[in-house]
Order: C-alpha cells, then structure tokens, then sequence
C-alpha cells in the first residue's frame, strides 16, 4: 500500500469521526449486536414457554412488549429473533462481500475473456430483482438458517463484483501497479495486496448499506413463511404473527417492526457517513 493510501486512510478515518450520523448509527447498531448476544441472559422470560392465560396480553410492567396468540412474551422473542436476523445478515452479506470482491478483482485485472464473462454472468444475476431472487433460491433449497445464508449471499454477489471489477479497472492502470511489475511481484500479490486495500474504502461503504438490505431480505423471507421454521423466533415471523392478529394484538406487529427500522435507520446512517468521508472532494 502506497504512502499516499494510508494518508488518505487516515483521512477519511478523521472525517468519519466527525459525522454525527455515522457515530449514532453506529450506535443504534451497536445497541442491537449487544441486545442478541445478551438475549440468554437479559431476555425475562423463554421466547417459546406458551401460556394459554396470557393469550394476546397487551404490554405491561410483566411483559413490556405483550404477548402473542400462544401467550409467549414478545419482548423476549424479539431479543432472540434479533440473534437470526442480524446473524443472516452479517453472514450473508460476509459472503456476498468475499466472494464478490474476489471475483471483481480478478475480473477486472486480467481483463480479456474472463472479464468478459464475468460480466455476462454478473448481468444475469443483476437482471432479477433481489427480493424474487433470494425467494427463488429458498424455494429451490429449502427454509433452514444455511440455505438462507446462502439464498442472500448469491444476491448479494453480483453488486460486489460489479464495484469491484470496475475499481480494479481503474486502479491497474495507476504507476503503482507498473511499479510492482516492474518488481517482479506475482499477480496474486499486486490485486490482492496492493490494488485490494486500494479499493476497500468503497467496498466497506457497500457492505454497510447492503447489510441493511440483506436483513431486510432475511425479515421479508420469514414473514412469507420461506426463513427458519417455527418456533424459532425471527423479527419477519414475528411480523407475520402481528399480522395475523392486527386486530387483537396490534402491539404484535409494531415492536418488531420498530427494530427492523431501527437496524435500517442505523445502518444507512453508517452506510452515508462512510460515504461522505470518503469523498475526496468533501472538506478536510
């Protein structure tokens, strides 16, 4: 990485401090990771456990969210149903990111057939909307946590390949990139140890904003009943139960929902602090 990189490295690092945006999304976020990894422990009752006298309870000092049609306490559903939709989330889009990014780069350093290719397939893939292309995938695979994993994983590829490839573009044609031929370093190292870190300030800003959109992908799949099965609780299946009572428990539907928007809020204020920063043309 050239000393140039890690200056404007720091740089946008600097900006990113600054942002109000950015800081509260990233608490928001943050706020949401502790609630499901703390769900065991800080969740008051067992997000299964059914009471058939606390049917549709609506909120209270005992149950702060209420309880659904089996009687079990919303608030703790919803703590652990923070646990699969922020973990298909963040492995799915992990993937997505991986895959594509490797993919992107290799593509757009050798150019040529690959490249062509690469961009073909990536066209295809693009051509589905991502919503019909994850329902397709868990139709075809099943409803279980990997097959889903996976269903918005493949969604998530193209995008990546696309900024990828066409930063590679750009950035092999830089002096730098002559430089370490001229050295004789391998191709290995010139894409994935100097052009890679060169384009990362991109790819990071992508990731936040489409870990929103796999998330939201992950609540939609469950609230149509295509995400892990019952009665495990996810924050689209517990939608879907709301929905099912709008009339009785209205409560059902609104806490859930709230956190899906609060994760979506949250993350598109990283996602545009990210960006701003990493401008160049933004004030230093």
């Amino acid at each position: 990485m050239s000393a140039s990189s890690s200056a404007r490295r720091n740089t946008v690092a600097s900006r990113a401090l600054r942002s109000p945006g950015l800081a509260f999304g990233f608490v928001v976020v943050v706020v949401m990771i502790v609630a499901a990894l703390i769900a065991p422990w800080a969740s008051p009752f067992d997000p299964d456990a059914q009471d058939v006298m606390l049917v549709l309870s609506p909120p209270d000092t005992t149950h702060l969210f209420g309880t659904d049609a089996f009687g079990r306490d919303v608030f703790s559903r919803i703590l652990w149903g923070a646990r699969i939709s922020l973990t298909v989330g963040f492995l799915a889009t992990a993937v997505g990111v991986v895959i594509g990014t490797v993919i992107g780069v290799v593509a757009g350093y050798y150019g040529g057939v690959i490249d062509r290719l690469v961009v073909a397939a990536t066209d295809v893939l693009l051509s589905f909307p991502q919503l019909i292309m994850g329902l397709l995938l868990v139709a075809v695979l099943g409803a279980s946590l990997t097959n889903l994993v996976i269903a918005i994983a493949v969604t998530a590829v193209p995008a990546f390949v696309r900024l990828a490839r066409g930063s590679t573009l750009a950035m092999r044609e830089r002096d730098f990139v002559d430089a370490c031929r001229s050295l004789g370093y391998s191709d290995l190292r010139i894409m994935f140890l100097h052009v890679l870190p060169n384009i990362l300030d991109e790819l990071v800003v992508m990731a936040s904003l489409w870990l929103a959109a796999a998330i939201r992908t992950e609540s939609t799949l469950a609230f149509i009943g295509l995400s892990v099965p019952p009665p495990t609780a996810t924050w689209g299946g517990i939608v879907r139960e709301g929905f099912d009572n709008l009339l009785d428990g209205p409560w059902l539907a609104v806490f859930p929902s709230l956190a899906i928007l609060a994760v979506m809020i949250g993350l598109n204020l990283i996602g545009d602090g990210l960006r701003d920063a990493s401008d160049p043309r933004a004030p230093q």
